[in-house]
């Protein structure tokens, strides 16, 4: 097993989670069943999936559990990607994000890639 509080990947998805909470509370209340619940669901797996996977048996568990996660990360990129595009949010509160999500996948990849 693995101790995923002191996992960077994890520390660093927790906070991926209160910047895009934040950001989530400004898109319209129209949404608040539909894309910011989706949003929020995204992002709150990730480090949901981390944690559940280093609490599995083996490394091939924890793999798998990781790619969970990574595809939550792919499926918040596009999210937020949707919201620029729909204009709830500007570029400049997007960017930063997705450098954060793109960050915290290479960062798992090479994490994955380490486990046997």
């Amino acid at each position: 097993m693995h101790n995923y509080k002191e996992m960077k990947i994890w520390q660093k998805s927790r906070t991926l989670v209160k910047v895009v909470y934040e950001i989530s509370k400004i898109l319209p209340k129209e949404e608040l069943y539909g894309l910011t619940s989706q949003i929020r669901r995204a992002v709150i797996s990730i480090p949901a999936n981390i944690a559940e996977g280093a609490g599995r048996g083996t490394d091939r568990d924890f793999r798998h559990f990781l790619d969970i996660s990574r595809g939550s990360l792919f499926e918040l990129d596009t999210l937020l990607i949707l919201s620029n595009d729909l204009g709830y949010i500007s570029e400049s509160e997007l960017n930063p994000v997705l450098e954060n999500i793109s960050e915290i996948i290479k960062m798992m990849v090479s994490f994955q890639s380490r486990l046997v």
